[in-house]
């Protein structure tokens, strides 16, 4: 500091000149590290080694510094050449820091490729000279405001600052502060080389660091957290592994557990689901409101400066006055930075909201669905209640905020308008957004009632193409492919036409949305005429921008009040699935050691349906008590018909009791049901059902249900994957499979539903003895069977005629009984047999079981290769796509539809619309200045007759778009189908049919509706962003440089985002379709599951699955709005930037009614 107070010109002379020693220092180290290279290259394979394991983690802040030391050589170097071309000298300041930098660059890229990793840091060299520059850039320019905007005269001069110094100095700023965050980023690497390079998945040192609930402050504003996760999409394949969990608030367990408390507190049908979700979510909705109305006010503080700038602009002032122009600026930078961070944060706390909810409502109807024993939901309904309604409450949460923000959004308008314009014009504004909204309505209307029969129509054709996959082998067989082909394709007709007319009313939506500013504008500036309301060009920009804004709620009102229609039609369809009575959990009563009963059957009446109670016939009717004791063997016999299940559904509790004490059962039970229930998993999980291993004991089971032949057959042995359903298996393997489930269980009561039906009588027979009669020998048993022969062995016989137990007792002594009804079913029995092998002599009885035996026998010789042929070695599972998605498939979906024919002519819409558009706005600005004389019919005939060319344009664009995505549609879907028919039998055996449910159901929709908007509105963007950059170097062309290095950051940081983004995208598709299986398939096998209480096990098997995808659209989520946050604010730098160029600039070299028409332009939302 002392040098400055001298106040002598060779104060000026020693500041410059400092920048010469370190020239020369950069350039000696430069070419002492370069001579060293030159004599050895000793540990260079250990220095890249150690740079490749380094290099990952600090690749954001190495890249930021190269791009930062190149920009500014390039600023200063550009101003010397600027000098000598205009003014014709060359200073020593330009000299030397040019040079100077140039150094400071080639250094900077010599130690990023040689010995960062080595040293840990950068050179000390560079650390200096980056902090000189920012105190020297500080200086000056803080200086220069000083001397410019006040009086004060300092005793001492200082080389004034350029044109350059004023971008310098927050890159020279951002130097010094990456050169610190990379040390320290450098040894945290250092620390990561000691640890183990094979890690547990749950234990690994990225998920407990990259975690949300670890972030501080500045990381959590920032969504800085997300960076390991992008460093980790960058070295490789994205895997769910590498995606940390969500927050404790996120998972299913926390947000199931607090919305069932919120719900439960009324266990009655006034119980309320929207008021428990509320409870449940209403701080983060209130700090999500915080945000919404924040970014709502801050958008509109654009709209209310224009004026402001604008005036300032066009008036004469001085060099005070630039004070006034510079505050302006920076609070146009601060109020859309505001707008940015809360958007990006409203956005996804919104998203997080969903999460919750989605996972939350998910386990709640997962859990009710495994209690209610009974539902009067269909499994198709409850699955769509996960699969829709679930969905559609989760997005509501985008739009709960817009009840309240759209009138708060036309009252700012309002207020703005009234200030620039008056009552009357606000009025007029007010009654035309109106009229606007009223006619958007009936389109909306419309809209909706479209998507309703698109719904029902999906829902036939995914109806029929589930039933379609279910029958595949089938369908192959007869060779019936094509008829049901024709069907499915009639089907995706129907739905075609009615998607054809959804997207065309959509057209007229989209005519509507970018037509109602035109409108708007109209009537206003029209009544502004009429009552000669001076327009000024500041007034005019203010409005139109105003009016773009307002563009929104007119869109978005008819829209909410539809979403907010079918949220409660979800909530009230998952209300009363929720409000439905559990049925009492049977529990076993505690009986002394020394009682011998097992179950007490009471006299009562059971019924499907029970809510008749006035049936005169129900399900099962038990007449009189009866008492079973342990170990005792039951048989349970009748014709097909007479009740033999229904008993058995009984005494587990599964059919409501109508009447009567109902069954008791004592102890632990195990069932196997008539139709087998078999998981999409391995044969051993099948068996251990959640059980642990004992080896000695699953051999045993393995025997004694006759598996070890199948198990030796395959190729993975047991733990071969069995496909959806069982499908590869057979009947009578299913059948084995669930039985030994049920023997490998231990319990201590065994229901067996028929187990014998599925296989022949050589296996029967083995698996009566080896199981029934010792595995299971201390055990009680009761079981169903058509088998006669089996009832022998059985202590107690129960014989079933219309719904009731008519005959019990002893085998020997019911057949002892020639009238009884077991006698009787015995003889119709060998009555059927004669019929079909009539006896040739007189000893029939002895000549049917050879029969019988040889039909047995060769059974069994047919089914064993059929099994084996037909079984897949392991049932695939679904690989995603890795690295960029190919041109050849953006290429095939663009050219699907007429080769491509319309893709040109929509482009020419968009550019004239465009065109049109800005025109109109820059002859309304250009016609209200005070020196061009026009008459108010010639300004609104204009301004009308370009907006309404712009309006049609726009239509166009959107009938073309809506032609091709149709068409596109259509083709693809053609493809697809037409492939899966022509797969092999082992195609489906391999695939689950969800998997192509969801590409035929959820994937098609898609494509439907949604990819083609995305691709066009990515060329419009682009036309867009051209057309502002066009414009804006046309006001002033000293901006294009700085376009040019936003844009290129941009372009990076989209780079550096869309390999782990695209990873994610992919996995939130993959993760949602196992959720689906498990809950369809824990439906299907309800009973077991609660007959072997296994609830616990599978509600937590299901929040973990919840929990996966929640955790790939959490972060998928905050990866969007990562990105989203840095291109905005990089934006609205390079716009205050030229907001400050513009002020510096003299008034004669701007024209006030093109400044900010690109403001305009890129205002509307997408």
């Amino acid at each position: 500091m002392g040098v400055f107070l001298l106040g002598t010109t060779m104060d000026i002379l020693i500041v410059e000149i400092i920048n010469a020693p370190f020239a020369v220092l950069l350039l000696a180290w430069l070419l002492i590290h370069i001579l060293k290279q030159c004599r050895g290259g000793g540990g260079d394979l250990h220095r890249r080694a150690h740079e490749a394991v380094k290099k990952q983690p600090t690749m954001l802040f190495t890249i930021v510094t190269v791009l930062s030391n190149i920009v500014i050589s390039i600023l200063y170097l550009g101003f010397g050449f600027y000098q000598y071309w205009d003014l014709g000298i060359v200073t020593s300041k330009s000299v030397f820091l040019s040079v100077t930098w140039i150094l400071a660059t080639v250094v900077v890229c010599y130690s990023r490729n040689r010995f960062l990793g080595e040293n840990n840091r950068w050179p000390i060299v560079v650390i200096l000279w980056w902090i000189f520059c920012s105190i020297f850039c500080s200086l000056s320019v803080s200086i220069h405001f000083i001397t410019r905007f006040s009086s004060i005269e300092l005793p001492y001069s200082w080389p004034e600052a350029n044109f350059a110094d004023f971008p310098s100095l927050p890159l020279s700023i951002l130097l010094c502060r990456n050169a610190l965050t990379f040390r320290c980023s450098s040894n945290k690497t250092q620390d990561d080389l000691d640890t183990p390079l094979l890690q547990e998945e749950h234990g690994s040192s990225f998920r407990d660091s990259a975690c949300y609930r670890n972030a501080g402050f500045w990381s959590k504003l920032t969504f800085r957290w997300l960076n390991p996760l992008f460093s980790s999409g960058r070295m490789g394949k994205l895997e769910l592994s590498h995606v940390p969990s969500v927050p404790a608030s996120e998972t299913a367990e926390f947000a199931s557990s607090l919305l069932e408390d919120s719900f439960g507190k009324e266990k009655n049908e006034t119980s309320n689901l929207p008021k428990a979700i509320a409870n449940a979510v209403w701080k983060s909705l209130a700090i999500n409101g915080v945000f919404a109305g924040a970014n709502t006010i801050a958008s509109y503080m654009g709209p209310l400066l224009i004026t402001y700038f604008v005036n300032f602009l066009s008036e004469n002032h001085d060099d005070s006055g630039y004070l006034h122009g510079l505050v302006l600026a920076f609070i146009f930078f601060f109020s859309k930075t505001v707008e940015s961070l809360t958007q990006r944060h409203w956005y996804f706390g919104a998203q997080r909201i969903g999460v919750r909810v989605r996972a939350a409502l998910s386990a709640l109807v997962y859990k009710k669905s495994l209690s209610v024993k009974f539902p009067g939901s269909s499994k198709g309904k409850i699955i769509n209640m996960i699969n829709v309604d679930v969905e559609r409450i989760g997005d509501f949460c985008w739009n709960i905020h817009g009840v309240w923000l759209l009138p708060f959004q036309v009252f700012l308008a309002l207020v703005i308008l009234y200030r620039n314009l008056g009552a009357a014009p606000s009025i007029a504004a007010l009654s035309s957004t109106i009229l606007v909204m009223v006619s958007n309505t009936p389109l909306a209307s419309n809209q909706q009632r479209l998507h309703s029969r698109i719904m029902e129509a999906k829902d036939s054709r995914i109806k029929a193409t589930s039933e379609t996959l279910k029958n595949m082998r089938v369908l192959k067989l007869y060779s019936w492919e094509q008829t049901f082909l024709k069907k499915l394709l009639e089907l995706r007709e129907t739905e075609r036409i009615w998607l054809r007319r959804y997207l065309y009313t959509s057209s007229a939506i989209a005519f509507l949305f970018w037509a109602s500013p035109t409108l708007v504008s109209a009537i206003t500036f029209g009544v502004c005429i009429i009552l000669k309301t001076p327009l000024t060009t500041g007034t005019v920009l203010s409005a139109l921008a105003t009016f773009r804004i307002l563009q929104e709620p007119i869109y978005n009102l008819p829209e909410l009040i539809s979403m907010i229609a079918q949220t409660k039609v979800s909530i009230d369809r998952i209300q009363d699935f929720l409000r439905e009575k559990d049925q009492k959990k049977q529990i076993p009563r505690q009986t002394s050691a020394a009682s011998d009963i097992a179950i007490e059957i009471n006299s009562g009446e059971y019924a499907w349906e029970k809510n008749d109670q006035n049936s005169t016939k129900p399900a099962i009717k038990i007449t009189k008590n009866m008492k079973i004791m342990k170990l005792c063997k039951v048989a349970v016999c009748g014709s097909v018909g007479s009740g033999k299940s229904s008993l058995l559904h009984s005494i587990i509790g599964e059919i409501p009791r109508i009447s009567g004490a109902g069954i008791k059962v004592h102890g632990t039970k195990a069932y196997v049901p008539q139709s087998a229930w078999i998981q999409t998993r391995t044969v051993r999980d099948n068996v251990l059902f959640g059980k642990d291993m004992n080896k000695g004991f699953y051999a045993e089971v393995l025997e004694g249900c006759a598996l070890n032949p199948d198990i030796e057959q395959w190729s993975d042995g047991d733990l071969t994957v069995v496909g959806e359903r069982g499908v590869n298996l057979s009947g009578g393997q299913k059948q084995r499979i669930q039985l030994a489930r049920a023997v490998y269980s231990n319990s201590d009561v065994y229901i067996l539903d028929d187990p014998f039906s599925a296989v022949d009588a050589h296996t029967a027979t083995h698996l009566f003895k080896k199981c029934l009669m010792q595995l299971l020998s201390k055990k009680t048993v009761i079981y169903a069977t058509h088998q006669l022969e089996f009832l022998e062995a059985a202590d107690l016989v129960l014989v079933m005629k219309d719904s009731m137990i008519v005959q019990s007792g002893t085998y020997k002594d019911l057949i002892a009984d020639p009238t009884g009804e077991l006698v009787g079913q015995m003889v119709a029995h060998r009555r059927s047999l004669n019929q079909v092998n009539p006896p040739q002599e007189d000893n029939s009885s002895t000549r049917v079981p050879s029969q019988l035996n040889q039909i047995e026998v060769t059974e069994e010789k047919f089914e064993e290769p059929n099994s084996t042929d037909r079984f897949p070695e392991r049932t695939q599972e679904e690989v995603s796509e890795t690295g960029r998605v190919k041109w050849s498939v953006y290429s095939t979906f663009i050219t699907s539809a007429y080769k491509g024919a319309l893709v040109p002519i929509i482009l020419l819409c968009q550019v004239l619309f465009q065109g049109l558009q800005m025109g109109s706005n820059y002859w309304i600005a250009w016609a209200t200045e005070e020196n061009h004389k026009v008459t108010g019919e010639k300004l609104i005939g204009i301004f009308i007759l370009l907006s309404c060319g712009s309006s049609i344009f726009i239509l166009g664009r959107a009938v073309f778009l809506a032609t091709i995505a149709v068409e596109t549609a259509q083709r693809l879907f053609l493809g697809m189908i037409s492939s899966v028919f022509r797969a092999n039998i082992s195609f489906f055996d391999a695939t689950p049919s969800s998997r192509i449910l969801s590409r035929s159901s959820t994937d098609q929709s898609t494509v439907d509706t949604d990819i083609p908007y995305r691709l066009a509105g990515l060329a419009f963007a682009l036309i867009q962003l051209l057309s502002i950059i066009i414009l804006m170097s046309q006001v002033a062309w000293q901006v294009f440089p700085i376009f040019l290095v936003i844009l290129g950051i941009s372009i990076w940081y989209q780079a550096y985002y869309i390999t782990t983004a695209r990873e994610l995208a992919r996995m939130v598709g993959i993760r949602k379709a196992p959720i689906l299986h498990h809950f369809s398939e824990s439906i299907a096998g309800a009973a077991t599951i609660r007959c072997f209480n296994q609830e616990e096990r599978f509600l937590t098997r299901n929040l973990s699955l919840i929990d996966d995808y929640s955790r790939i659209v959490f972060h998928n989520s905050g990866t969007t709005e990562w990105l989203c946050m840095r291109i905005n604010f990089l934006f609205n730098l390079g716009f205050f930037l030229v907001l400050i160029i513009l002020v510096n600039l003299p008034k004669s070299a701007i024209n006030p009614s093109k400044l900010l028409l690109p403001l305009l332009a890129s205002e509307p939302p997408s």
